[in-house]
């Protein structure tokens, strides 16, 4: 099998930033509170639900946090009423972008996120503009050291996974959002340690950008992440080595 994928990059340094700014677990508990008004809140009999509170054991979320979240999202506890946003728009040299955000203010968030599309070298689009281009797919990284391509494989073939592809220092499966979770288990199952793995958006193709409009991009996407609504951002930017190397630094 083979395929790319760029998702990582950009996810991770949102996670660098998420780190360093305390977001995290605000982003999670409006997860976890929307999932349990859409869905209920019994994670057993609500994937999305379940999802979001796998993520937020990840990252240490004490469960009194976690349980509370969940109350305010059936209506056992009182709390903030959420909308779901998705905007569409475009980045320096035509680079598609999508961000996901979860706002109690519809207005003032779409303002902000106009605002700053056009001051980061973007421009906000209408819906459908750029939407065609992302699949949503499972996602999950492995670091290379951990396990062989061909066990990889195996277990792709018989969980029901879609890809394995070479991606650097990491393997990475894609799987059918529906199958997810059964190739997940399976590669836990067999004792590889996962690097990182979620439910995500994946471009069907990808846009480089010089090292000038790069910079810029950059700057767009981590502007849009600092909004204290985003919950997610997702781009067919396609960094080069050098490029990344300046991310990470």
């Amino acid at each position: 099998m083979s395929g790319h994928s760029k998702w990582a990059t950009i996810k991770h340094k949102k996670g660098a930033l998420d780190a360093k700014r305390g977001k995290t677990f605000t982003r999670l508990i409006k997860e976890i509170t929307v999932a349990a008004k859409q869905g209920g809140g019994d994670p057993d009999g609500n994937p999305r639900l379940r999802s979001a509170v796998l993520a937020a054991k990840a990252e240490n979320m004490p469960g009194d946090n976690i349980k509370k979240a969940i109350q305010r999202g059936t209506g056992e506890l009182e709390g903030v009423n959420y909308e779901e946003i998705t905007f569409e728009g475009y980045g320096p040299g035509g680079v598609a972008i999508m961000v996901e955000v979860t706002t109690d203010n519809r207005n003032r968030t779409v303002s902000e996120i106009r605002h700053t599309f056009s001051k980061n070298g973007g421009n906000l689009g209408s819906s459908g503009s750029v939407m065609h281009l992302f699949s949503k797919k499972g996602v999950i990284a492995i670091d290379k050291a951990a396990a062989s391509e061909e066990d990889l494989m195996n277990i792709v073939l018989e969980a029901g996974g879609e890809d394995l592809s070479d991606e650097g220092d990491t393997w990475e499966i894609l799987t059918d959002p529906a199958g997810y979770e059964g190739v997940l288990n399976a590669v836990k199952a067999a004792k590889i340690p996962v690097e990182n793995s979620e439910v995500t958006m994946i471009a069907s193709t990808y846009t480089k950008l010089d090292d000038l409009q790069a910079r810029q991009m950059m700057r767009l996407l981590e502007a849009l992440e600092d909004f204290d609504d985003t919950q997610n951002v997702y781009s067919n930017f396609d960094m080069t080595a050098e490029q990344m190397e300046q991310v990470a630094g």
